[in-house]
C-alpha cells in the first residue's frame, strides 16, 4: 500500500456549511397536533356503549359544527346533538415566560448588514460527532510523513491506522450540526371527558391518572420535535344527575394539561429554518517562498536509505 502524503485539508475549503437540511418548524400547530395524537393514538380510549366496545372519539372544540358534520357524521346523532362518551381538546392559554428559557439562558440577536438589507440568524450547536473517515486519513498522513510509508514493516509493524501521539487531538475532524434558537412557551390545555354513565366514566378518566405512573409529566412528539407534558393534580368533576329533566344524563371531568414547548420560525410567511453541517478545520498550511533559480526542493533530496522523504 502506499504512502498518501497528500492528505491535507477538507473537501469544503470555504468554511462554510458542507449541506444545508431544510426541516418542518416547530410551530403551535406542531404541539396541537402531537397533543391529538397522544390521547387519540396512545391513550387509545375504549369503553363498552349499546353497541359495544368502541372507541372514544377525540375533536377539538375550535372545530365549527358544520365542519364537524360533513368531516365525520358519526360523531352526532339525527338531531345534531354530539353522542357520547367523548373527549374534547381546547388549547385555552400560550404563556410566554421569561423564566422559562429552556437550554438558552440569553437572548442573541440576529445579526443585521445594512448594506446586503439582510438578516443572518444566529445558529446554535445542536449535536457534535468525529468524522471517523476523515479524521482516520489525516491521521495516517500524518504518521506516514513522520515514519515513512505505512508499507514499511518498520511503521507500526505494517498497519494502516498506526495511532499516532496520544496527546495530539488536533487533527480531530468534528461534525457539528447547527440549528436555529428556538423560543420556548406554555402552552396550557383543556381536556373534557363526557360520558353517558359512571362506568364509562371511570373507564375513560383512570387512564390519565394512571398511565403517567407516580409522576404527573409525560412525553409527546411530532414531525421530529419533542415536548414535555405535565398533568395538572386536580380534576374537576361534575354531572347533572341529581337535576334529571328533560337533559339527558351526563358526567363530565375536566382534566388540564400544561405542554412546555418551542416555537421555531414567524410562521408560514417565514422562510424554513435550515440545520446546518459544518466540519472544523485541523491544519493550516502557509507555503514556503521559492526562488526561480537554484531553489532544490527538500523532499527530492534522497536521504541515506536512498529515498525521497520530506520532514515537517
Amino acid at each position: 500500500m502506499a504512502a498518501d502524503y497528500t492528505y491535507t485539508e477538507i473537501e469544503d475549503a470555504n468554511g462554510g456549511a458542507l449541506k444545508e437540511v431544510t426541516f418542518m418548524p416547530s410551530t403551535l400547530e406542531t404541539i396541537d397536533r402531537a397533543l391529538f395524537n397522544f390521547i387519540d393514538s396512545k391513550l387509545d380510549l375504549h369503553v363498552n356503549t349499546n353497541k359495544g366496545w368502541a372507541k372514544v372519539p377525540s375533536i377539538w372544540v375550535s372545530a365549527e359544527r358544520a365542519f364537524q358534520i360533513k368531516n365525520d357524521k358519526d360523531l352526532r346523532d339525527s338531531n345534531g346533538v354530539l353522542k357520547l362518551p367523548l373527549t374534547t381538546i381546547e388549547r385555552t392559554s400560550v404563556v410566554k415566560d421569561p423564566n422559562f428559557k429552556g437550554t438558552f439562558q440569553a437572548h442573541i440577536p440576529d445579526e443585521t448588514n445594512q448594506s446586503l438589507r439582510s438578516v443572518k440568524r444566529i445558529n446554535v450547536p445542536a449535536s457534535r460527532k468525529i468524522n471517523q473517515e476523515k479524521t482516520s486519513k489525516f491521521k495516517n498522513a500524518w504518521t506516514a510523513r513522520r515514519y515513512g510509508s505505512v508499507a514499511d514493516t518498520r511503521v507500526g509493524h505494517g498497519q494502516v491506522n498506526f495511532p499516532s501521539d496520544p496527546a495530539d487531538k488536533s487533527r480531530v475532524v468534528f461534525q457539528t450540526v447547527y440549528q436555529p434558537i428556538p423560543v420556548y412557551v406554555k402552552v396550557i390545555y383543556s381536556i373534557k371527558v363526557r360520558t353517558e354513565y359512571l362506568q364509562q366514566m371511570n373507564d375513560v378518566f383512570q387512564p390519565f391518572i394512571t398511565k403517567t405512573g407516580q409522576i404527573n409529566n409525560f412525553f409527546i412528539s411530532h414531525e421530529g420535535h419533542r415536548f414535555e407534558g405535565f398533568i395538572e393534580n386536580d380534576f374537576a368533576q361534575s354531572n347533572n344527575v341529581a337535576e334529571l329533566g328533560e337533559e339527558e344524563r351526563s358526567y363530565e371531568t375536566e382534566i388540564q394539561l400544561r405542554i412546555l414547548g418551542y416555537l421555531m420560525g414567524e410562521g408560514p410567511n417565514d422562510e424554513k429554518p435550515k440545520l446546518s453541517l459544518v466540519e472544523n478545520y485541523v491544519d493550516v498550511k502557509i507555503p514556503r517562498e521559492r526562488v526561480i533559480v537554484g531553489d532544490i526542493n527538500t523532499f527530492l533530496k534522497e536521504n541515506d536509505e536512498g529515498k525521497g522523504f520530506y520532514r515537517e
